[in-house]
């Protein structure tokens, strides 16, 4: 099973299955880890216990057969009672076999030299320990009736165990240790001198090595270990059985059964009911919540009914809003149609007013000082035209009645014309104009008009706010994507940053001038000459920008499209505000956040 897998099973399921599986892998491992360790356990004592019953049985079999050698027959019924008393420390058969590595014959004792290759290591290994102890035991004045020293003194220290589950048996050995007495009957050459002579005086050889076989039956041993673990495994399912049915019982009511009523209640409250609330009364974190989750609901349909107020009122004032602006509307539409009308009413004037001063000037018995005055008719009066006119550009573009005519045409041809149209203002003020164009340019598909309307108030700009001895560089060029770039650059007063933000708004001009003089004092006009400039620009499908730095001049540049394919979609900023605030609004209600 994959990490995706045991993911899905165990994060992306409901809570009630994850905690049995959860708790259920963990009380499985549990059980199963403390049985193993119960099983190994119950497996060294049983071990222990085999290895007590070989040693017993060892010790057994030797009282056998010394009793069997010291009782005689004369007295059958002290033989009777002894062999009675082995039987009842006898609990099942043993074999037992008395094992040597040479082949030296013992008085009473016969012993074999096994052939098998474990078993003659594992006597070898036990040789090893039984030399390393005391190899003779010092008994100074022994006497005949001393048991322990006729009988074979058995240590149980040094032993071997080797388990064969495969044959049912456990062999159990260990090693004689001889005293004095057991030497000197059991020596490996017997004359004719008695067992009842002086002991003492005898001389006690070293002792030989032995050691004594027991064969117990493992059968009953390996099938109570398998019944031990067969009964682990059996209370160890029934645990887990147990274990999860209290889980279940558990989770289900005291965990699953408050979510599930908390789940309930939101759902409830998703599909409009506001008036449901949480009921959980088990005196723990889950009322606790259930309380939170009251008082969070209560909080949001009161933040609800607080919001739904607020945007009712906001409602009446979009709707005083939008009357206020529609009234704004008619007044300005009114005013551009005031200024129309009213600057082509004072055209036919003022055109009047200027032919009849040339006609002053061609009169040639005017003195000096009348020139000079009908010369200053004719200045006044071309600058009252201008601003007229832009004026009356301006209520046109707002208006959206000014309209667009491209066509092609040279733009070296026009740029140039356009600055030898100002060229004679420049020379007045001893100003340097240059003009910087690629003649090779294809031509132009643009509105003209537009175009030199664009230049004409960008040179103007210029020149007036450029003082004598500056510069002013024009030029074009072609950039990718199709685009014109036109730029007029001075070396003039330049703008404050203060006014960075104003300068193409309407009737807009920079309040900072070098040596900190009104501009309005020193330079006359209306401040739209820019706000046109821009709206051309947008007319055109274009845009403006300007960098400018106080007491180093000025530059501005102008991206227009080459060839102007589609006539652009133009309204006044006045116009789009409009219909924003026109435009039906839904209502939306949103809870509160905290």
């Amino acid at each position: 099973m994959g990490y995706r897998s045991i993911k899905r099973a165990l994060g992306e399921t409901n809570l009630e299955r994850k905690c049995r599986v959860l708790f259920g892998l963990c009380i499985a491992a549990l059980i199963a880890g403390t049985f193993v360790w119960v099983y190994y356990q119950a497996q060294g004592v049983v071990l222990q216990a085999t290895r007590t019953e070989g040693r017993n049985a060892l010790t057994n079999q030797l009282l056998r057969r010394h009793w069997e050698t010291w009782v005689t027959e004369s007295n059958p019924g002290e033989r009777e009672f002894l062999e009675k008393i082995l039987d009842d420390f006898t609990y099942r058969e043993y074999q037992t076999e008395v094992l040597g590595l040479d082949s030296i014959e013992l008085i009473s004792l016969t012993s074999t030299t096994p052939t098998d290759e474990v078993e003659l290591a594992l006597l070898r290994e036990l040789k090893k320990r039984f030399d390393a102890r005391d190899q003779s035991v010092d008994v100074p004045g022994a006497s005949s009736g001393e048991l322990g020293e006729l009988t074979t003194s058995l240590k149980g220290e040094t032993y071997e165990e080797r388990p064969l589950p495969e044959k049912n048996e456990y062999h159990y050995y260990e090693p004689v240790y001889w005293g004095a007495r057991c030497i000197l009957c059991h020596q490996p050459a017997i004359t004719g001198a008695s067992a009842a002579g002086d002991i003492s005086s005898a001389s006690v050889p070293g002792q030989p090595f032995r050691v004594v076989k027991v064969v117990i039956p493992y059968e009953g041993t390996k099938q109570a270990l398998l019944n031990a673990w067969t009964g682990l495994i059996g209370v160890g399912i029934l645990t887990v059985f147990l274990a999860m049915i209290a889980l279940y019982v558990i989770v289900r009511y005291v965990i699953v059964k408050p979510l599930k009523h908390l789940r309930d209640v939101s759902e409830e409250i998703s599909r409009g009911n506001t008036a449901l609330r949480a009921e959980i009364h088990t005196h723990d974190e889950f009322e606790e919540l259930a309380d939170a989750f009251n008082r969070m609901l209560r909080h949001m349909t009161e933040a609800q009914e607080e919001l739904r107020n607020v945007n009712a009122n906001l409602d009446l004032k979009v709707d005083e809003l939008a009357q206020l602006n529609m009234r704004l509307y008619d007044m300005n539409r009114l005013k551009s149609d005031f200024l129309a009308n009213m600057s082509h009413e004072l055209r036919t004037p003022l055109n009047s007013i200027i032919g009849f001063s040339d006609v002053l000037q061609g009169i040639e018995s005017l003195n000096d000082k009348q020139r000079r005055y009908a010369q200053n008719i004719q200045k006044s009066g071309r600058v009252l035209l201008e601003m007229i006119n832009e004026v009356l550009d301006l209520a046109k573009l707002e208006a959206g009645k000014m309209e667009v005519k491209p066509s092609e045409f040279r733009l070296d041809f026009v740029l140039s014309a356009q600055c030898d149209m100002v060229r004679s203002l420049t020379e007045v003020k001893n100003i340097d104009l240059d003009l910087i164009v690629d003649e090779n340019e294809p031509p132009v598909y643009q509105d003209q008009s537009k175009i030199q309307q664009i230049l004409t108030n960008l040179l103007s700009n210029a020149i007036k706010f450029t003082p004598e001895g500056g510069r002013i560089t024009v030029s074009a060029r072609h950039l990718p994507g199709d685009k014109l770039e036109l730029t007029v650059a001075d070396t003039g007063i330049g703008i404050a940053d203060e006014d960075r933000e104003v300068i193409f708004e309407k009737f807009r001009q920079s309040s900072m001038v070098l040596n900190n003089d009104g501009l309005t004092r020193e330079h006359s006009g209306t401040g739209l000459g820019l706000s046109i400039v821009r709206e051309l620009c947008k007319l055109l499908g274009g845009d403006i920008s300007f960098e400018s730095e106080l007491g180093q001049g000025s530059t501005f540049k102008t991206i227009l499209p080459w060839n102007l394919t589609d006539k652009p979609a133009f309204s006044s900023e006045l116009s789009e505000k409009l219909g924003e605030l026109v435009k039906p609004h839904s209502t939306v209600l949103r809870p509160k956040t905290a």
